[in-house]
């Protein structure tokens, strides 16, 4: 090796290593969010506007609210980003999280197969759309995970008067995973399911699936972030996670959100 080699090779060296050591000492938080505002795109475009603005960079656990909430509860979180309201109320009441903020909404819609087999295309209420699916007995994804949806599924299951879990794994079927996985089992089986609508627009392996039920007002999806409290676990990022819930609440945030499309179509919409 020349000599003039030598030297770009001990440059080349020293310039990685000294990015290396930037990115370690980059501060850094941990979101505990949803599989939807993963799978529907929404993180790749905010995250990187906020991490522009503050420097602070974001690692995103993508789970169901539910599992979310637990983390929080752990301290494995510094922020939570998640989409069931009672569940983030006992959450900060149970001393947990700092108070809880409001973020953006959007809705869940009914998608199933296009032959309908339980005839609820345009049903305005979705817990009559689910009496039907049960009384039909037509195949029915569920997340089964504990998560904001999952949690909307079973509440809708209750208006309807219906328990589902006599059905398991006849025409109820319990994934356990995430709104795109379930939505992909939906797709393969011809079967209903409960989405949010910016996965279902987000999703790209519809088959013959379509959206069949929308509009009910029951089916409203707010969204809300809560800081964990630094006195329950000292050790959380509260003042990054603050940075970030201030951030997400502001006018950048807000428009971080409303800018976001699938498909041309607004699919977040700010409080």
């Amino acid at each position: 090796m020349t000599r003039r080699r030598r030297l770009l090779v001990l440059a080349l060296a020293a310039a990685l290593g000294a990015a290396a050591v930037h990115a370690e000492e980059r501060p850094f938080l941990t979101l505990a969010s949803t599989t939807s505002t993963r799978d529907s795109g929404l993180f790749d475009h905010v995250l990187p506007r906020f991490e522009a603005e503050t420097g602070i960079s974001v690692r995103v656990v993508a789970v169901g609210t539910g599992q979310a909430l637990e983390l929080g509860r752990r301290g494995d979180a510094d922020v939570l980003l998640v989409h069931d309201r009672a569940s983030e109320d006992a959450f900060v009441a149970e001393g947990y999280g700092l108070p809880r903020r409001d973020v953006m909404y959007n809705d869940f819609v009914i998608v199933g197969p296009a032959a309908d087999p339980a005839h609820v295309r345009g049903a305005a209420k979705a817990a009559d759309a689910f009496a039907k699916i049960a009384a039909a007995k037509a195949v029915f994804a569920s997340r089964a995970d504990d998560s904001g949806t999952h949690k909307a599924e079973l509440r809708l299951w209750q208006a309807a008067g219906v328990d589902p879990k006599p059905a398991s794994g006849d025409w109820y079927r319990e994934t356990g995973t995430g709104m795109g996985v379930t939505l992909g089992v939906a797709s393969e089986l011809d079967a209903y399911v409960l989405a949010d609508r910016a996965s279902w627009a987000a999703f790209q392996h519809k088959g013959t699936l379509g959206l069949l039920v929308e509009g009910d007002p029951g089916l409203r999806n707010p969204y809300g972030v809560i800081v964990v409290d630094p006195k329950r676990h000292p050790h959380v990022k509260a003042e990054l996670a603050g940075r970030f819930a201030d951030w997400i609440t502001s006018a950048a945030g807000r428009q971080a959100i409303e800018s976001f499309q699938v498909g041309g179509k607004q699919t977040f919409f700010v409080e």
